[in-house]
This record gives C-alpha cells, sequence and structure tokens, in this order.
C-alpha cells in the first residue's frame, strides 16, 4: 500500500474510534500525520470524527496553507504543526476531549508525580498541564514546545488533550492510557491521594521510556532520513506500541 494511503487509513480509524469512544462530540477533535518533511495529512474542520473518510482528509504544508483537498484546515492546526517543528521524530499527533482527562484539564490540576509503574515506561515520567489559549495563541505555542522536550502527552489547560507520537495508532494508544490514568487518579484522590512511586524506580523507568522513545528535538520541520526519504517507523514503533498495549492491559 502506498504510503499516503496507508496514512489516509490510519487517519480515517483513529478519528472514527474517538468518535465511537465518547473521547469527542461535534466536530471537536483532530487527527494529523507527517506525510514528509514539508507536507502534512490532516483531518478538516466542521466534520464529525465518526464522518472522517479518506477522500475528505486535507493536505497542507508547514505553515498551514491548504495542498490539497476539498475542505478547510481547523484552526487549532499551528498547535500540531509546532509540535512537527519542535520533534523531528513526530510522526503523529491527535487531539480530543476524553472526558476524565479533560476533567483535570478543566479544573487545571495535573496528575501530579508518577504512581503507576507502567504508565511512565509507556508515556514518560511527566503529563504537562499547559496554559488555556485560543487558537493560535503564542504564549501557548511557546509553552508546548518547551514541554516537548521531555514529555509526548499534554493536558490543555480548559480544553483537553494532545498526544504527540510516532504514528495515529500509537498516539490513540497513549490517548488511552491517559485517560485510563485520570480514572484511577480520581477514585485515588477520593481515598486519600496516589502514592507516588520511589524516585529511584522512576528514574530507571524513565530510562526504558527514553531508549524506546527517543526524542529529536529540532527548530524546524526535520524528520528521520534514511536512503529513500522520510519513511514511517517500522519495528522499533511496533514493539512500542506493543509496551503501551501490554501497559493498559496491566492497568485495566
Amino acid at each position: 500500500m502506498h504510503r499516503e494511503e496507508h496514512l489516509r487509513a490510519e487517519l480515517v480509524r483513529v478519528s472514527r474510534a474517538l468518535h465511537a469512544r465518547g473521547w469527542v462530540a461535534n466536530h471537536d477533535g483532530n487527527v494529523t500525520a507527517r506525510l514528509d518533511s514539508e507536507r502534512f495529512l490532516s483531518t478538516p474542520t466542521a466534520t464529525s470524527k465518526g464522518d472522517v473518510s479518506p477522500a475528505s482528509l486535507i493536505v497542507v504544508d508547514g505553515d498551514g496553507a491548504l495542498l490539497s483537498g476539498t475542505r478547510k484546515p481547523f484552526s487549532e492546526l499551528k498547535l500540531h504543526l509546532a509540535a512537527y517543528r519542535r520533534r523531528g521524530d513526530v510522526g503523529a499527533v491527535v487531539h480530543a476531549h476524553p472526558p476524565h482527562a479533560s476533567g483535570f484539564a478543566a479544573a487545571g490540576v495535573d496528575l501530579g508525580p508518577p504512581f503507576m509503574a507502567e504508565a511512565v515506561v509507556s508515556i514518560g515520567p511527566e503529563v504537562p498541564l499547559l496554559p488555556f489559549g485560543l487558537p493560535g495563541d503564542p504564549a501557548l505555542d511557546s509553552a508546548l514546545s518547551s514541554a516537548l522536550a521531555t514529555a509526548d502527552v499534554f493536558l490543555l489547560g480548559n480544553h483537553g488533550v494532545l498526544v504527540v507520537g510516532p504514528d495515529p495508532d500509537l498516539c490513540l494508544l497513549r490517548l488511552e492510557l491517559v485517560e485510563h490514568l485520570c480514572r484511577v487518579a480520581l477514585v485515588a484522590r477520593q481515598l486519600g491521594g496516589p502514592r507516588a512511586l520511589p524516585a529511584d524506580v522512576v528514574a530507571k523507568l524513565t530510562a526504558k521510556h527514553r531508549s524506546l522513545f527517543p526524542r529529536e528535538l529540532s527548530d524546524g520541520y526535520s524528520a528521520p532520513q534514511s536512503a529513500g526519504g522520510w519513511s514511517p517507523p517500522g519495528d522499533d514503533a511496533q514493539s512500542a506500541r506493543d509496551i503501551v498495549a501490554d501497559a493498559l492491559k496491566r492497568l485495566g
């Protein structure tokens, strides 16, 4: 299957999964993927994620200008592009409003120190809470750019959740995990609060996470290069997906 055709199918599947799970409503949420160093595949604005189809997807450039497709880009696209600009290893970005995680974001409450080991291996030791900002707010873009140096999952104040990853599938798994963590945290806080993992354990788990998901920080839209140009992650990405999936099973 041609790479772009494959990514179109992935974006459709992830978009419909967000809708089916009740993590988006109305026209909420958006999904993008990196086609190459200059082009990005995207869900369009004003479209239910349950109605997304391969033909409805659009292609934009690094400035958010429409390159192909019959629909318009969504208003929060600059936030996605800021993630691609900052991290060359990011191949996809997903934004959604899963209820429990969005509840934490709306209340301005973060998850605090790590309290479940599997989650640290899968998504790292922190889920930063970023300040509220309207689409295009430079302060929000700047906050995200800084947080991307150490994290892959973000609570957006008074908004929802943003997740980055090598592909849309792993982004969906990470979103699932942070929603599950917020559900667990909510119950734990009713029982006196979750107990933080020991610092030495967190350090070991964080090292494992970083070995599985190395970050490639940049100031532009660079992407990993091979003899044939940029290509999606292969066996390493599959291994990463397996680890996240296993973490979800253990947490469940």
